[in-house]
């Protein structure tokens, strides 16, 4: 028998069980990895499985098993870098954990929005969630909600949650904002992103933070979208008297853009203007000059967000992910006229 009959139909676990020489019920045993099966008669219904190209009808699994071996991501902003990496690292991790991953992305973060998600999500019947949708706002509708599935955030708001697995985003910005202190500079400029942003009001938070415990006055934060464009109309306000030497970008697209704006007033990176970004995205080390970042571990993010949900340890709190400053070209010890 081949993929479909005469009649042009797909193959059932019926077909399977003929081609097999195995009753029905054998072949749902195979399907849900009984353990009382024979190797021998386990091996020969896979292999017919994969002659007759038979896919198990996942939601019918999960009437059986009460598993459908899909993990649910709630998703917002995807075109950010951070939380498509974010997205993909928790996709990978559930692939080599022998699952699927389904992805939502919310269209608003009213509670309507986050409501119509997670039904979404629910009506497939998913084992479990992570939430990738880092605005505050996602999160204190999410609070108000009863899951009766495990749920997961790459996000982390308060650090005793025992529902999130993050990347420590405060000493990532402290990293950033001690290595430029270690080098001279002492009026230090931050490029922030949106700051109903988990992601960047912890920034802002570290880079005020390493600035107070070294005694020195923080300049009042810009506050930026991301976006390589805001990077660059910020220059003009971060430098108009001239005094800034250095800055900590929340992120490096709009490190990108502050570059661009540099070079055209004829100023020197890292020479005048050192430059720290954050995320560290492939395109990074090509910046010219080469991007001082810090570095996030999305796949280790990942593999301990699917852990949590898997694993069975939900009740344990996980610290944070450390992140790693990657020192490149675009810091210098400050230039003493």
């Amino acid at each position: 028998m081949s993929t479909s009959d005469a009649r042009g139909r797909l193959p059932n676990m019926r077909d399977v069980a003929k081609a097999a020489g195995v009753s029905h019920q054998t072949v749902s045993r195979v399907i849900n990895d009984h353990p009382s099966l024979r190797d021998e008669t386990k091996r020969r219904v896979l292999e017919v499985m994969a002659e007759l190209n038979y896919r198990p009808n996942r939601a019918a699994r999960a009437l059986v098993t009460s598993k459908s071996h899909t993990i649910g991501v709630l998703a917002s902003h995807r075109s950010e870098y951070g939380p498509a990496t974010m997205i993909e690292g928790v996709e990978n991790a559930a692939k080599d954990r022998g699952y699927f991953a389904s992805t939502v992305n919310l269209s608003g973060s009213d509670d309507s929005a986050i409501r119509a998600g997670l039904d979404h999500l629910m009506n497939q019947a998913v084992d479990g969630i992570v939430l990738v949708a880092p605005q505050v706002r996602v999160f204190d509708a999410m609070s108000l909600l009863q899951l009766d599935v495990p749920f997961v955030s790459v996000h982390q708001r308060d650090v005793a949650d025992r529902h999130v697995i993050a990347v420590d985003q405060v000493a990532g910005a402290r990293l950033a904002t001690r290595h430029l202190i270690a080098q001279g500079h002492r009026r230090i400029a931050h490029l922030a992103g949106p700051q109903e942003w988990i992601e960047a009001e912890a920034r802002t938070r570290g880079y005020l933070d390493e600035m107070a415990q070294n005694g020195l006055v923080a300049e009042n934060p810009i506050i930026g979208d991301w976006s390589s464009d805001f990077g660059y109309r910020s220059g003009s306000e971060l430098f108009a008297e001239g005094s800034v030497t250095a800055v900590v970008s929340g992120n490096d697209q709009m490190a990108l853009g502050l570059i661009h704006a540099l070079r055209e007033r004829g100023l020197d990176v890292p020479g005048d203007i050192s430059i720290v970004g954050f995320d560290d995205i492939p395109e990074a080390r090509h910046f010219w000059p080469p991007l001082t970042t810090v570095r996030q571990d999305f796949t280790e993010l990942g593999r301990r967000a699917v852990s949590r949900l898997l694993d069975s340890v939900g009740e344990l709190i996980t610290e944070p992910i450390e992140p790693r400053l990657i020192i490149r070209a675009s810091t210098a010890p400050l230039a003493h006229n």
